[in-house]
């Protein structure tokens, strides 16, 4: 799952390019913004042919059969500052939310969350609640100055520089 944070232009050829390599089937579903910003650059296309299967942005009707198989971890890279607050409080308001939201409540089912936030972000009270109610649901978090040092908001690097390969590595760790 993808949300709109910074970095979201680098999906494909950061982690699921690399994730496919390792002998991964990925399936994308995104949040509708970020779904919005990579169908304007042609991305959610590029996701489709790599994957072969929909980039998933919207839920599905009744009676519609599921796009994607059935799901042995998730990925949820990156995730921005409402992405996670929604998560720790359980609000499954679009269907990235909802799928991760069960994922959190199914036993057995791991969870990897890399929170792309900033510095200000990071500083916000309900922050370490949040990240403290995540990590009391058993989500494996990719989080902290030795993975991803925190930035000033105008001093975000680009998605090329997130850690991919430790999301990857973290996933590559729990479903093994």
């Amino acid at each position: 799952m993808g949300s709109a944070a910074g970095g979201l232009e680098a999906l494909r050829t950061g982690l699921v390019e690399p994730a496919m390599e390792r002998g991964w089937q990925v399936a994308v579903t995104l949040t509708p913004t970020a779904g919005n910003w990579l169908r304007l650059s042609g991305e959610v296309a590029r996701l489709e042919k790599l994957t072969g299967l929909p980039v998933r942005d919207e839920p599905r009707l009744p009676g519609d059969a599921r796009p994607h198989p059935p799901v042995d971890c998730y990925v949820v890279a990156p995730a921005s500052a409402n992405t996670v607050a929604k998560l720790a409080m359980g609000i499954a308001d679009s269907q990235a939310l909802t799928q991760v939201c069960e994922a959190m409540g199914t036993l057995g089912l791991p969870v990897v969350v890399f929170p792309r936030v900033n510095a200000a972000h990071a500083r916000h009270p309900a922050w370490r609640r949040h990240l403290e109610a995540l990590r009391e649901a058993e989500v494996h978090l990719v989080y902290g100055p030795d993975v991803w040092p925190l930035h000033e908001p105008r001093e975000a690097p680009s998605g090329r520089e997130l850690p991919w390969a430790a999301v990857l590595d973290a996933a590559d760790r729990l479903t093994t």
